[in-house]
């Protein structure tokens, strides 16, 4: 009975440490391919964060342009209303003069 029992824990150690290697094996597989994603993620941030500094400048300096081009856009129609005043007086002088 005792041959038994100490052949079924022999067995069931060589099981286990069987399992234990290839589940340690997978761990390292595992923490393998999480190295290399990390990796890919910081060169991915090193890619991009350039170019979106890049695209972030470009889109200030044409939304400052905008507001320039408002500004000025403002600033003729305020003349052309102006202007259209003084046409109507004018017009309305010239009128009263006939």
């Amino acid at each position: 009975m005792e041959d038994k029992s100490f052949e079924l824990l022999t067995k069931m150690y060589s099981e286990f440490s069987e399992f234990r290697k290839e589940t340690n094996q997978r761990f390292d597989e595992v923490k393998s391919d999480i190295q290399k994603i990390s990796y890919q993620v910081v060169k991915l941030e090193n890619d991009l964060k350039p170019k979106i500094e890049i695209a972030l400048e470009g889109y200030q300096a044409v939304s400052e342009k905008l507001t320039t081009l408002e500004d000025k856009i403002d600033n003729l129609s305020a003349k052309v209303e102006s202007q259209d005043v003084q046409i109507t007086v004018l017009k309305g002088s010239k009128k009263a003069a006939k």
